[in-house]
């Protein structure tokens, strides 16, 4: 006998298959274009499944040529690790069906060319797991030290800390290009906060701050929402994995500054509105970038001078080969950006560096790929 009381409702099933109707369209979609941009449109489309397996995330059957991913990634992991793990097991297809390795280790040298040929991490998605310590912890550690001390009331020390701590970032990329240290292999990418419907005048003045400051490359990339069955926007940045930390961590702080920056703009101002909030964060966050630059031609006077990493270039490249690049402006006449613009100039990095927003690590579904 049927419990009626936790029998699912009509409508939520027929949701449910709706949605999955959807992310089934998109993985194809999402297919079809990676075949074209990463693989030169050289393999014939697949079979997909969603699989209620746990254990892994992804996984190739080419006597069925059928790519099957975990449902519980799809529906409730970040898109960008479905992506990833979709891209990594295109790889598998392509090792199989284009290259004729059938018979090779599926993780072998030939699947390990094609894959850092083209910027997929042949490991696949690290979950669950603690990395190994490495250089760029030493850096980080020391940053986030500096950081702590911008907390400072004072606000020259205040400043004084925060810029210290780019001119170690500085130092320190300088140095690893300096000794041939640097290679495409050693980068990876991230995505930064939450897809968005629209890409805001401020949230392209952020990412310009990103790629002209912390040594990052980025790119908007279109991403699907699967819980709402809608596309979105969200900026993904490449880089070594310092870089990609220090980078987060701005991206982060800076989104929350402007947002504390907006309520004590309204409390004094006694405004009740959200009209101009928008036009207020873009120019807080220009009024920040001026800040840098004057930063930044102090550093070139002492001889730092960052032009560009070759190799996260690569890395980029392999992974978006077929692209071009925009310029972002941020004059705005609109209320609210000169407000917003003055308070900009005041702002300090001064929260440590940690694993995100919250202080704490992204919840994550255990799992790997095959």
């Amino acid at each position: 006998m049927t419990d009626s009381t936790s029998a699912p409702r009509p409508e939520v099933l027929e949701l449910t298959a709706e949605l999955e109707a959807k992310i089934m369209r998109q993985l194809v979609s999402e297919w079809e274009h990676y075949n074209w941009m990463l693989f030169g449109s050289t393999m014939r489309p697949p079979a997909f499944e969603l699989s209620t397996g746990r254990v892994r995330l992804g996984e190739w059957r080419p006597h069925e040529r059928v790519i099957a991913l975990s449902r519980a990634l799809v529906f409730d992991g970040p898109w960008a690790e479905t992506v990833e793990v979709l891209k990594h097991e295109m790889a598998h297809q392509f090792v199989v069906e284009v290259l004729g390795r059938e018979e090779e280790d599926p993780h072998g040298p030939t699947f390990r060319r094609a894959c850092e040929a083209r910027g997929i991490d042949p490991a696949g998605i690290h979950r669950g797991g603690e990395a190994a310590p490495s250089e760029h912890d030493r850096v980080i550690a020391r940053v986030r030290k500096l950081l702590a001390l911008a907390e400072s009331s004072n606000q020259h020390e205040a400043e004084l800390a925060a810029v210290m701590a780019q001119r170690l970032m500085m130092k320190f990329n300088l140095q690893v290009q300096r000794e041939g240290r640097s290679s495409a292999e050693a980068c990876g990418s991230r995505w930064l906060g939450e897809p968005t419907g629209r890409v805001q005048l401020y949230h392209r003045v952020l990412a310009a701050i990103l790629i002209d400051h912390f040594f990052v490359l980025g790119i908007w990339l279109p991403v699907y929402r699967p819980r709402e069955g809608m596309s979105g926007t969200v900026l993904e940045i490449c880089g070594r994995p310092e870089n990609l930390e220090m980078a987060e961590f701005v991206h982060d702080f800076l989104l929350r500054t402007i947002e504390r920056l907006w309520i004590e703009h309204k409390r004094a101002q006694g405004i009740r509105s959200d009209r101009d909030r928008r036009n207020f964060y873009a120019g807080a966050l220009t009024g920040f970038r001026d800040k840098l630059r004057t930063q930044r031609k102090a550093a070139a006077a002492e001889g730092l001078v960052w032009v560009g990493g070759a190799a996260e270039q690569d890395y980029f490249e392999k992974r978006h080969p077929r692209t071009r690049s925009t310029t972002t402006t941020s004059r705005s006449s609109r209320g609210g950006y000169e407000e917003g613009k003055q308070a900009g100039r005041g702002i300090v990095l001064s929260q440590p560096v940690t694993g995100g927003s919250s202080g704490g690590k992204p919840l994550a579904i255990t799992g790997k790929v095959s």
